[in-house]
């Protein structure tokens, strides 16, 4: 469905995406992970044909995303990071301008985004400014899928939303795989990972990996620990400190710590913490996570 090849950009002395190559299946929801600058925006803008390529080519069906633009277009839903609707219009106009651009109405359409617009059309009358995030989010979604679309772009869509409309917005992603749209969406909550089928890590504008949720945590081969005590600070300090540590970071209320050796184990990282005046010592053994990963990968 799309097949990107050796993909670069550059602003100026800036280069935002580096050789970048991959293809997505046919009905796929196909993840790129990274955090914010990794690159992501550039790539789907060029992927949506708003963005010319510095090198590098790239398809959607077999049309070339700068050649094809125009037919390309009517194939697309795109939905940018930042909310780009019409803030005076209400949730109502919004669509029906939408739906009117790509030659169609609400009604044709209506069977693919009513799961969505039914959260908001008690609010069909308000401006679009004046909703709430998740609001703007599901609206925003139901423009980009009211010309029933055969690629979905979504970049970052749960950037700024609260935790539980992010949920709800992968429970409606999941739920339009049954429509066959390929879904191709960016995200820096590495978390998110884990609700597609197979994932891109990005970092400086570089892939470092392509695979699914489960073939990137299996390739993390070292030792990792949940580590925490009193002082969190000087916790990851002592631990960065050891001869064996490969790495040390916090995630929430714990450190991770990877070894370069399995030859310590949680006994020895206790008796190590507590030599250095640590109290309330815990350390358990814990499988890595798609964040621990990514970690991992950047290193030199």
């Amino acid at each position: 469905m799309i097949t990107v090849s050796n993909i670069s950009k550059s602003y100026g002395p800036v280069q935002a995406l580096r050789d970048v190559s991959f293809r997505v299946q046919p009905g796929e929801i196909f993840g790129v992970i990274g955090p914010d600058g990794a690159g992501k925006t550039s790539l789907f803008r060029i992927l949506a044909t708003l963005l010319l390529p510095g090198s590098g080519s790239a398809t959607i069906q077999d049309l070339d995303v700068v050649r094809d633009y125009k037919r390309l277009r009517s194939m697309l839903g795109y939905m940018p990071g930042r909310f780009s609707l019409y803030q005076d219009l209400t949730v109502e106009e919004n669509l029906q301008f939408f739906a009117s651009v790509f030659g169609t109405s609400i009604q044709e359409n209506y069977a693919l985004i009513k799961e969505i617009y039914v959260q908001i059309e008690p609010f069909k009358k308000r401006r679009a400014g004046a909703l709430s995030g998740g609001m703007k989010q599901k609206l925003a979604l139901c423009c980009a899928l009211i010309h029933k679309p055969e690629v979905l772009i979504l970049d970052e869509p749960g950037t700024g939303v609260d935790p539980v409309s992010r949920k709800e917005f992968w429970d409606m992603l999941k739920r339009l795989k049954n429509w066959g749209i390929t879904i191709l969406v960016s995200t820096p909550y590495m978390d998110e990972a884990g609700l597609c089928d197979r994932v891109a890590l990005l970092q400086n504008g570089a892939i470092m990996a392509i695979d699914t949720p489960k073939g990137i945590v299996q390739g993390y081969s070292r030792p990792l620990y949940a580590v925490r005590s009193g002082d969190m600070y000087r916790l990851i300090r002592d631990l960065r400190a050891l001869d064996i540590a490969a790495g040390c970071y916090a995630f929430g209320e714990y450190a991770h710590l990877s070894l370069h050796t399995d030859s310590w184990n949680e006994p020895d990282i206790r008796l190590y913490l507590l030599s250095k005046g640590h109290e309330y010592v815990e350390v358990h053994p814990i499988e890595a996570g798609v964040e621990d990963c990514f970690i991992e990968l950047m290193k030199p």
